[in-house]
């Protein structure tokens, strides 16, 4: 199935406000235990979150490595606004900075960060190299690089297959966001060509769910 590119940002407070309401606690911990598992040397350190969203898997990575500061960044107003309620509430406002970005961003460019972090945003860009080449140039040489994303599948029956099974009492809207970012969605074949043109040959793609793909490695 041919991918269909869908906008790449959420910029309406409707659809931004169903996103941050709904229950990704699961994709979002496993997220967060993922990097724990791939990078058990990682304590401390600046992490840079691309495409933060509502900021719940930042929040989540915050609390499970206490040493770290996060900045999370992304390109849409609506989602940054429920990003700053969510962290006020959390009472992490010390080691989260929330940053207003649109990559590719100059202002990331040999910014040395010690880790960088990604959860769904890749389906979101039309030109994919702009994640991968953000994140080699934001890190510092040998600093630990993850992204997990959702893996597009093979037809349209199998799409709206998987929104039977994971969003069936969800909204329609998240319903609708959810099939059109399936039908967006990089397969790993497609990411590993990326990873190689990007110069990050090294990263591993790993299928992680019946959904998503992992993206591991240091630059």
């Amino acid at each position: 199935m041919e991918r269909v590119p869908e906008p790449e940002l959420m910029e309406d407070p409707a659809q931004a406000e169903a996103y941050a309401a709904a229950d990704f606690s699961e994709p979002h911990q496993a997220f967060v235990g993922h990097f724990a598992r791939l990078f058990p040397s990682f304590r401390r350190g600046r992490v840079l979150d691309l495409g933060c969203g509502p900021a719940d898997v930042t929040i989540r990575f915050a609390r499970a490595f206490p040493q770290a500061r996060i900045v999370g960044v992304d390109g849409a107003e609506a989602m940054l606004a429920l990003a700053r309620r969510a962290v006020a509430a959390s009472g992490l406002k010390d080691r989260i900075t929330l940053m207003r970005s649109r990559l590719p961003d100059e202002a990331l460019r040999d910014a040395g960060f010690d880790a960088i972090i990604s959860n769904s945003l890749l389906h979101h860009l039309a030109d994919p190299r702009v994640l991968w080449q953000t994140a080699r140039n934001a890190a510092r040489p040998g600093a630990p690089v993850m992204a997990m994303d959702l893996m597009r599948p093979g037809s349209i029956d199998a799409a709206q297959a998987l929104v039977a099974l994971h969003a069936s009492d969800a909204p329609p809207v998240l319903q609708r966001d959810f099939f059109n970012s399936l039908l967006a969605a990089y397969r790993p074949d497609e990411v590993r060509v990326q990873l190689v043109a990007a110069g990050l040959d090294r990263c591993s793609v790993e299928v992680v769910s019946d959904r998503h793909w992992l993206v591991w490695g240091n630059v």
